[in-house]
């Protein structure tokens, strides 16, 4: 590493936010404490506001608030982040829409000439496909959405935008959020935590003023309005959004829904290995019975959603709860039987 590269990687380390000492230093560039020394005050020299504290705990430390100029991308790193804003434009919702163009400008001035021209043509060379409709999870329309999909996506992406930017600023929101599942839009003042972005929705990640203990999610698509609110009153610093993935969040909210709306099918075992791949229903309840059998239990208020899933399993598969839901299941099948009960294949209508 020259000497450059050597003052940079220092410049970028101290960036951080915390105070390194001269020896610290000098292990992580594999260089003598003097010539760190010798690198600082040539940082210190073209302008860079590096301070020293004294003391056992002391070392330089980079003045708060100071901003690192522009660098130069490598082509790798420029490609990189290429790609990042090109998925960014695949998105339903855009969080700062406006500067993903502003950033794809400032990155293809970055790299050389000769790229140029060729990554000026990303949104032509390289495509994200969208995520599918998914027809065993249907999701439910929100009968209270008036405006068109664009306009809704922009002000999803502003939700988002203005979600980001208070856990930069660590500030509270306030939020006007509404479920399709109820008319009654819900006031909430939210701390910030984190985004998700899953299955083509975005989740905000946050702690509610009330429930300070558990982290929420809420669908960005379903928040009426948001503005910035106060200052937060701390940041958690063990907050961390991979403990959300893998839909773990799924696990505590499957919990509240099998209390709120309990169905239970008993199935057989191997019925229940193919349930626990899916991305939903591997968080259900799953009980072992006698006789290779097992007793899932889910939440849903929706009886087409179940009907749905029984004929998807098929035979082995029984609808125990709730009871009146049985009755439903029991004249569809019977239709069903109807149709085989001879060897005859009806013709379509209209068809001869």
């Amino acid at each position: 590493m020259n000497r450059l590269d050597r003052a940079l990687g220092i410049l970028l380390v101290l960036r951080g936010g915390k105070t390194f000492s001269a020896p610290e230093l000098s292990r992580r560039f594999e260089v003598s404490t003097r010539t760190i020394y010798r690198d600082i005050e040539t940082l210190c020299a073209v302008g860079v506001p590096i301070y020293a504290e004294i003391g056992r705990a002391g070392g330089f430390r980079l003045v708060e608030g100071y901003f690192l100029p522009p660098v130069m991308f490598s082509v790798g790193e420029a490609v990189s982040l290429l790609l990042g804003l090109a998925l960014m434009r695949s998105l339903r919702a855009r969080p700062f829409a406006a500067e993903i163009e502003t950033a794809d400008q400032k990155l293809l001035a970055a790299v050389p000439e000769q790229l140029r021209a060729v990554l000026a043509k990303t949104q032509q060379i390289i495509g994200f496909e969208r995520m599918p409709a998914d027809i065993f999870h249907p999701e439910r329309s929100d009968p209270h959405r008036s405006t068109g999909a664009s306009d809704a996506e922009s002000r999803e992406g502003l939700v988002i935008s203005v979600f980001l930017q208070a856990v930069f600023d660590r500030n509270t929101v306030t939020l006007e959020y509404r479920s399709p599942y109820g008319a009654r839009t819900e006031p909430l003042i939210v701390t910030p935590c984190g985004l998700l972005w899953d299955r083509d929705r975005w989740y905000l990640a946050g702690k509610q003023a009330d429930r300070a203990d558990d982290v929420r999610l809420w669908r960005a698509d379903r928040v009426r309005a948001i503005e910035p609110h106060t200052p937060a009153p701390g940041v958690d610093p063990t907050f961390d959004i991979g403990a959300l993935l893998g839909h773990a969040w799924l696990r505590s909210a499957m919990v509240r829904w099998r209390q709120a709306a309990p169905v239970v099918i008993r199935l057989s075992a191997q019925q229940a290995e193919r349930l626990k791949q899916d991305w939903y229903y591997r968080h259900a309840g799953f009980e072992d019975l006698p006789g290779d059998q097992v007793l899932m239990t889910f939440g849903e208020d929706d009886r087409e959603v179940v009907l749905s899933l029984l004929r998807w399993l098929g035979p082995g598969a029984e609808l125990v709860a709730p009871a009146a839901w049985r009755a439903l299941a029991r004249a569809e099948l019977a239709e069903m039987l109807a149709v085989y009960a001879d060897d005859v294949i009806h013709p379509a209508p209209g068809r001869s």
